[in-house]
């Protein structure tokens, strides 16, 4: 295979390597059930769904990704389901099972899959302890964070300790829609419940997450943390020029930082061409990566959002394999630098 046929996935999500009994020994939310028919269903936060073992099995995925011409896939721990938010008496055992499954996984696929792992929140230490563990034992590139703790300043600042052990060994984080520990759940729409909350609040949140990134000291302060913001920044391609003329009429010597976006990662995970097109206009394909959402979602994110993108040859390249290639080679180099110091010091010379 050469570099040219890759395709990687950077967006997706895995409820297995121990979750899965994890979530059929609870009888809360979230937790699974067998339906009168004998399906098995999972009741999550917000919704019901059938869980089919595209999500828990990874060889179901690896031959649906690989039929369709994925090379790769980043699996992530399923943060939206709020697993995280669990009592550590109930949840870490199960999460740093998993973990270790995810580097069993990337090992046993040849690098095939690759594993975004969890930490337990409601554990501050035992949060810190399981990143040092994935980044330095099992090699794994980062977790998943609830994009939650990003909607402010303030509560960003929360995750500080968790923010300084990420950035020891260099990694990779995922702001991905979900609560915080404690936090209730919002108001249901009184309608078109889908859409409004899987569309249209999904997109606005992404793009605060972004801003709060931005907009703080975190880029400098934490440099070897690498953050990728889902869908493509959610409204983000498409309010930034507001943004800039809120500025430029409010604020003319505070200029918004529009330059400071390009220093996020991004995913195109359950969007389409014309998205793409706008975000490559506004990060440049160098931030931007294939995206599916799988299982939740199921299209090809190559042939279904890049292809007919009006993008050139070499664009589609770099999103295809080149941004996430790339991304990954400079977490490994961070990891083998800290790793190399780490024996320096432990043996010095």
């Amino acid at each position: 295979m050469t570099e040219a046929n890759q395709r990687i996935d950077m967006h997706s999500h895995f409820y297995g390597g121990g979750l899965l009994e994890t979530l059929q020994s609870r009888t809360e939310r979230p937790y699974l059930r067998t339906r009168e028919d004998g399906a098995l269903m999972m009741v999550a936060m917000n919704d019901e769904f059938e869980f089919t073992d595209q999500y828990h099995d990874h060889r179901v995925g690896l031959a649906e990704m690989q039929a369709c011409g994925l090379t790769h896939r980043m699996l992530t721990f399923p943060g939206a389901l709020g697993v995280e938010l669990l009592p550590v008496d109930e949840i870490a055992g199960a999460i740093s099972e998993y973990n270790t499954y995810l580097a069993h996984l990337t090992k046993s696929t040849n690098g095939a899959l690759i594993g975004l792992g969890g930490v337990p929140l409601a554990d501050m230490d035992l949060a810190c302890a399981e990143v040092t563990r994935m980044r330095r034992d099992l090699g794994l590139p980062g977790f998943i964070l609830p994009s939650n703790y990003f909607n402010s300043l303030a509560e960003a600042e929360e995750l500080r300790p968790l923010l300084e052990a990420a950035n020891e060994y260099g990694c990779l984080i995922m702001l991905h829609p979900g609560l915080k520990v404690d936090e209730p759940l919002p108001p249901r729409p009184g309608d078109n419940v889908q859409y409004r909350l899987s569309a249209i609040d999904l997109q606005a949140s992404a793009a605060q997450v972004a801003l709060t990134v931005i907009l703080s000291d975190m880029l400098d302060e934490f440099p070897n943390i690498s953050f990728q913001v889902v869908n493509l920044g959610g409204t983000l391609p498409f309010i930034f020029e507001r943004m800039e003329s809120i500025a430029r009429h409010r604020t003319p010597n505070d200029p918004f930082p529009t330059d400071r976006l390009r220093r996020l990662w991004y995913d195109c995970a359950s969007l389409g061409p014309r998205a793409l097109e706008a975000a490559v206009k506004l990060f440049g394909a160098d931030r931007v990566m294939l995206g599916s959402d799988y299982p939740i979602f199921k299209d090809d994110p190559h042939a279904h959002a890049l292809v007919p993108a009006d993008l050139g040859a070499a664009e589609k390249q770099q999103i295809a394999w080149k941004t996430a290639h790339d991304l990954f080679a400079s977490l490994d180099a961070l990891r083998a630098a800290r790793i190399h110091t780490m024996e320096q010091v432990e043996s010095p010379v």
